[in-house]
């Protein structure tokens, strides 16, 4: 079974505002399509909506500045993701610049701790004596590890973005755009986000002048790499911090991850930290100690940095090996079971940091929500799960139903609408399964069961030139919610080869235009016909340089297939 896709050109709009010059009309009119006028399209740091707007700042901020005055034992309590060891270093590095002399930073281990600031954290965490407990992309449901933290005389402040359950942690602050009565209009921050909006509101109390724009690489990093919103105050922040790496500001880390990965500082891009920076920080966490991960963002020596990078490169290495056998398995596995509303698959010998990949793939293939176990530890009682979605299906609301007609059956859960984790115990797989499935089957729509692909229109011939794909890679910060521009059109096949088995190389014809083409694991074993419809990506090819371009297609089928509605 795959996903049945569509392709649906969004409405036409008009650009409005005064736009740069040097930007095509072309590029002008994928941001009018977005909803954007010449202001939204590239928002600036002035455009950051105020800390002000975030309930419990001013408590976080008091929290802060008495530690700091008192100089007391900081403690920031990082996550084992990109988000969570980025907003960590975020921490670690505002609170030093806004000087506090006695900062330290720990992160949990996802085979030894779990999720979060848990109970068993927290007595390992004791040897260090902190004053005040921060936490960052975590804490909003670490009720027993804040419970934990403040019987041993800690402060804790919880700085997270996820959506709170019934109650709140006995926390002494909470920082969360998304907890009750909070009106910051922007929902959408990250776990750096918060953070950094933290610092932002302390070092303003503090009337400091220390510059936090150098942590806004780390920022963009974060946010990109959480595939939260790119709403435009998300974008104000991820532009700022794409700026800084492409002037080769960024951190020592950040630089080193840069060159290993096999990019290039000054024409980073959205999608270069998504698919090469993130995953390279996020590999730790999965596979060994995010440790390794916020040693490498927080280091200041190029040198050790280079060192660090190559070891997240190695991990990052062993990683894409074991998701290609665990998707291998769940592609055997589907073959068993009805997916035709939702996936959840469990093998005893996945590994729990590798799930959430395999369930993300899961999802891009089928179109359906799914959801991937593993053994929390070696031949343990306990599973872990990762869930991810599809617009129209909150998946952390589909879990509490599930709690709630089943009470008991699921220990711990938490996440957004697209992405969601939980714990469960081994023998209540089964029926964890069928009830997550009737779920999505009372809820999932049949239409929202066909994969929308929103085209920004089709191409004209000329159009596909160099300079028209370097307008469109560099103008503007694609991502969830912003999406990369994508076209689509009918075109002449003039020739293809199979790549690895599994990719189609194309080179297309249009308006007596020879294009290349490359549609990854687009070989189906079928030979493509003489015309074609695609959906594609328009962009620079960096392989053959020059003015080359290259058309990425995500989508084919049949020329006389009905044209996009």
């Amino acid at each position: 079974m795959s996903a049945v896709r569509r392709i649906v050109r969004r409405p036409a709009a008009e650009p409005s505002g005064d736009w740069p010059e040097h930007w095509p009309d072309l590029l002008r009119r994928v941001h009018a399509a977005r909803g954007s006028d010449a202001r939204a399209a590239m928002p600036r740091l002035a455009d950051l909506l105020p800390p002000s707007d975030l309930l419990g700042i001013d408590a976080a901020v008091q929290l802060l500045r008495a530690a700091i005055d008192a100089d007391a034992h900081i403690l920031v309590v990082g996550d084992f993701d990109c988000d969570g060891a980025t907003a960590c270093a975020v921490g670690v590095r505002g609170l030093r610049l806004l000087g506090a002399r006695r900062v330290s930073h720990a992160v949990p281990n996802r085979i030894v701790h779990g999720y979060g600031l848990s109970p068993g954290l927290v007595e390992e965490l004791a040897a260090l004596q902190p004053d005040l407990v921060v936490t960052v992309d975590h804490g909003i449901a670490c009720h027993a590890g804040i419970q934990a933290a403040k019987a041993l005389g800690w402060q804790v402040l919880v700085t997270d973005h996820h959506l709170p359950g019934p109650t709140l942690p006995p926390a002494d602050a909470i920082v969360n755009p998304n907890q009750p009565g909070c009106g910051f209009a922007s929902k959408a921050l990250a776990g750096v986000g918060v953070m950094f909006y933290v610092l932002l509101a302390l070092r303003a109390a503090m009337a400091s002048k220390a510059d936090l724009s150098v942590l806004l690489d780390l920022v963009a990093v974060g946010t990109v790499a959480d595939m939260v919103p790119l709403d435009a105050n998300n974008r104000a922040l991820v532009g700022a911090g794409l700026r800084r790496l492409r002037a080769g500001q960024g951190s020592a880390g950040l630089r080193a991850l840069i060159e290993v990965s096999g990019r290039r500082d000054a024409t980073l891009s959205t999608a270069d930290v998504g698919f090469a920076i993130g995953p390279r920080i996020n590999a730790a966490g999965r596979l060994e100690d995010m440790g390794i991960g916020i040693e490498c963002l927080l280091i200041d020596d190029a040198m050790q940095a280079r060192e660090l990078a190559a070891i997240l490169h190695g991990i990052n290495d062993e990683r894409r090996a074991l998701q290609a056998d665990m998707q291998d398995v769940a592609e055997t596995k589907l073959d068993g079971i009805d997916a035709s509303h939702a996936a959840c698959l469990f093998d005893p010998d996945w590994h729990p940091g590798v799930v959430g990949l395999v369930a993300s793939k899961l999802k891009e293939r089928l179109h359906r929500p799914a959801i991937a176990f593993a053994p929390a530890e070696p031949d343990g009682d306990m599973l872990r799960g990762s869930a991810r979605s599809i617009p129209g299906f909150h998946v952390r609301d589909a879990l509490a139903l599930v709690d709630a007609r089943h009470p008991g059956l699921i220990p711990r859960f938490g996440g957004h609408a697209m992405a969601a984790g939980l714990t469960l115990p081994r023998e209540a797989f089964p029926m964890f399964r069928d009830a997550f499935v009737q779920v999505a089957r009372e809820w999932l729509d049949p239409a929202l069961l066909t994969e929308e692909l929103r085209s920004d229109g089709e191409l004209r011939a000329e159009e596909l030139r160099a300079d028209v794909a370097l307008a469109l890679r560099d103008g503007g910060h694609w991502g969830q919610g912003y999406p990369e521009p994508l076209f689509d059109g009918e075109f002449e096949v003039l020739g293809f080869r199979v790549l690895k088995e599994r990719h189609l190389k194309l080179e297309l014809g249009l308006g007596g235009r020879r294009c290349n083409a490359i549609h990854f694991n687009g070989w189906n074993g079928e030979e493509p016909g003489r015309r074609i419809h695609v959906a594609y990506r328009l962009a620079p090819d960096d392989y053959r340089g020059g003015d080359a371009i290259q058309l990425v297609v995500v989508h084919r089928q049949a020329a006389a297939a009905s044209p996009p509605a």
